[in-house]
Order: structure tokens, then sequence, then C-alpha cells
């Protein structure tokens, strides 16, 4: 087991994957985007996938042995206006050898690295504007090619509320399932439309015209009534 500052191209790697994890889950709001259904705070990352992406954490740890690096503390990802916060983020990845390695003359682990999963954990929580998504841990199988949200997850936007045990989504064929437990669901209703003043005016019309008749109505009663 090796600690050491990683250098800056290596924490690029990391910082890109920990993105391509955060912007998964976008296939749940790709689905249910012609029924409105569940909000989904995690597109942000997908809809800011040109700007940079910053990552901070505590320390950062590489075991070569064990292939996987890991984030501790505070950890904070951002990308445009979108950011995710957890307490340990650990990047499991595998080396390859040969034509397609890459030397370093920086220290660390040489060769080129494929990411295999991504683990996010602890109070995982992911904002963008008023959309927020919140789980006890997260899992990105580049494999598998699935996003799993475990653990109280909780998905707003506005006052719109999911709640749920676990949320899988299968990236391959755009399914995604909430279960694990019982679903609960608040979606408010969408805006009344503003009056239209047409109508306003027209309203406003009709009751000067009723008006004025009623007063000629009880002029001409009040000239009959003198006449007699």
């Amino acid at each position: 087991m090796r600690r050491w500052a990683a250098p800056r191209h290596w924490r690029a790697r990391v910082a890109g994957i920990a993105m391509i994890f955060a912007c998964a889950i976008v296939a749940t709001q790709a689905s249910a985007q012609k029924n409105q259904g569940p909000p989904n705070a995690l597109q942000g990352f997908s809809q800011n996938r040109d700007e940079p992406v910053k990552i901070r954490a505590a320390s950062l740890e590489f075991r070569d042995k064990d292939k996987m690096a890991t984030f501790t503390g505070d950890v904070y990802v951002l990308q445009g206006d979108t950011e995710m916060h957890c307490k340990v983020l650990v990047v499991f990845y595998e080396e390859e050898t040969g034509a397609r390695a890459v030397k370093t003359a920086e220290p660390g682990p040489s060769g080129d690295r494929q990411i295999r999963r991504i683990e996010a954990k602890g109070n995982v929580v992911v904002v963008q504007k008023d959309q927020n998504a919140t789980g006890d841990s997260a899992t990105f199988n580049m494999r598998e090619n699935t996003v799993t949200l475990v653990g109280n997850v909780v998905v707003t936007r506005g006052a719109d509320v999911l709640r749920g045990q676990r949320l899988t989504v299968d990236l391959t064929s755009g399914v995604s399932k909430m279960d694990g437990g019982r679903v609960d669901g608040i979606f408010q209703a969408g805006p009344r439309a503003p009056p239209d003043p047409r109508n306003s005016a027209e309203k406003n019309n009709t009751a000067e015209k009723n008006s004025t008749a009623e007063k000629n109505n009880a002029a001409e009663k009040s000239n009959t009534a003198e006449k007699r």
C-alpha cells in the first residue's frame, strides 16, 4: 500500500469517472419525461458534461495491490451547476499492459487504467438547482452498465418527492425501477393557466351593458309612474 498525492493527470481521470457515475442515472429522467415522472437531480452532470470536473477530499489513497483509489473525508464533486457530496468515494480499476500501457514519470501507479466500478458511500447527496437525490450509498458498475442508489433513497424536484429503498438503472435498456420496499411519491399538480384577459374584458363589457339596461329600465318605470 502506498499513500501519496495523486498526479494531476490521474486526478483528472478519477474526477471524470466520478462525473460519469453521477450522470448515469439520467436514464431515469429520460424515460420519465413524457409523463413528467420521478424528478432527478443527477441529470445535471450530463447536462454539464462539457464543464470541467472538480473533486476535493481530505485525503486520497491508492492501493496498487487491490487496484483501488479511495477519496476520504467530505468528498465534494462539482461540475457546472451540479454538485455531489459523500463521505467516501472508491474507484476500482484494472491495469492494462502491453502496447496500450502508458508510462508516466510521475510517482504512483503506472500503465493505462480501466475503471471497473465506482462506489460512493455515506450520505450521498447530488444537488442541481431545485433538484436533489440522496441515499446511503451508490454504485456505478461499468461492466454491467448499471447504476444503483441504495438506502433511504429520496429524489426531489421542487415540491415533488419520491422515496424508496433502492433505485436501479440499466443504462443499456434504459429501464429504471425503485424497489426494496414500499415506494412513496408526492407529485404536485401543474400550475393553473393564467386567466385570459379577453374573457375579463368580455365580462366587464357584459356587466356594463347589463348595468346600463337596468338603469334604462328603472328610468322608464319612473317616467311611467309619474305620468300616471
